[in-house]
């Protein structure tokens, strides 16, 4: 667990888990989720189906397709021609999407006690059928964490910013990610020079210029950590100066987006992302180890040759972890 179990609010921390794969029918995935943990089955439309009855919330099955999603939930006239355009276009989309598109289970906002039962869902999804990033060569699949802040000032949000610049080697070897994955810009690293400048030993911004300076380096959600949503929740007028994507939700939570979802093979879980994820919270709580490891990091970065020549991802595993 978390050195830090409580949020600013003073109530235990939560997690939101998004798992995407396929394997399934929408109706089928929903069906085995419903089971798994208790739930009622709605819908809001022909590719979502919504899971109530969780004292957490709901829960989420849907085909992860914005236009499609979009189209599901208006109703097509068929005796019209823009009703008969609009089904026929629905049609065809829904049938490019089906071999591509993952479906996707999002969880609400859980407390951190009941991960476990996020992994019993896994092992149940697996046993059912469930397929993920390396079952085929275009299963671009990812297991996506909201892991919600523990303080919402500069100084707690910088630290783990940093602890996460300074484990990104070693959480992407860790994750081994899919080359399905690795071709795609969805969880691009951070550029060099913020890199330099976050780790800079001086850098301690206020909130407004952390989220200025993240915001004119990185307006854009594809991140391994995205801080585009908890950015939204706390200053949302400056973040919608930068970028108007409406994928952009606002959330008081770090949105770790590295970890592919390998979720038909025999023993992955939640744990594996879940036991690298606190390695990055031990460090952003440790200001001493964090400003050692910053400094030497910063020297790795700073030469290319020693980029190119020193193992950091090693370093990090031999040197740098809380063990």
């Amino acid at each position: 667990m978390p050195l830090q179990t409580l949020n600013p609010d003073g109530t235990p921390r939560r997690v939101g888990v998004e798992l995407e794969m396929n394997g399934f029918t929408l109706d089928a995935l929903a069906g085995i989720v419903a089971e798994s943990i208790g739930a009622r089955i709605g819908s809001r439309g022909r590719y979502e189906r919504v899971l109530t009855g969780d004292a957490a919330g709901e829960w989420v099955i849907e085909l992860d397709f914005a236009l499609l999603k979009q189209l599901g939930r208006e109703h097509h006239d068929e005796e019209t021609l823009a009703g008969g355009i609009g089904k026929s276009t629905e049609e065809v989309l829904s049938w490019l999407a089906t071999p591509l598109v993952p479906l996707e289970v999002v969880s609400p906002p859980l407390p951190m006690a009941r991960l476990g039962e996020v992994e019993g869902l896994i092992a149940h999804l697996r046993k059912a059928g469930a397929r993920g990033t390396s079952d085929r060569l275009v299963n671009a699949f990812g297991m996506q964490l909201n892991v919600e802040i523990p303080g919402a000032d500069a100084d707690s949000i910088a630290a783990y910013l940093k602890a996460f610049l300074c484990l990104y080697d070693w959480l992407f070897a860790r994750a081994d990610i899919d080359v399905s994955r690795r071709v795609t810009s969805y969880v691009d690293p951070f550029p060099v020079d913020y890199v330099t400048r976050v780790l800079a030993p001086g850098y301690r911004p206020d909130r407004a210029t952390l989220i200025e300076d993240y915001l004119d380096a990185n307006p854009t959600r594809n991140r391994a950590l995205d801080l585009l949503p908890l950015f939204l929740e706390l200053d949302a007028p400056r973040v919608r100066r930068a970028t108007d994507d409406p994928r952009i939700k606002p959330r008081p939570a770090f949105h770790y987006r590295l970890p592919d979802c390998e979720i038909g093979r025999p023993g992955w879980g939640l744990h594996c992302a879940w036991n690298d994820w606190i390695e990055v919270e031990r460090l952003a709580a440790d200001p001493e180890r964090l400003s050692a490891c910053g400094a030497r990091y910063l020297e790795i970065v700073r030469n290319p040759i020693k980029r190119l020549i020193d193992d950091w991802a090693d370093e990090v595993e031999r040197k740098w972890l809380a063990h």
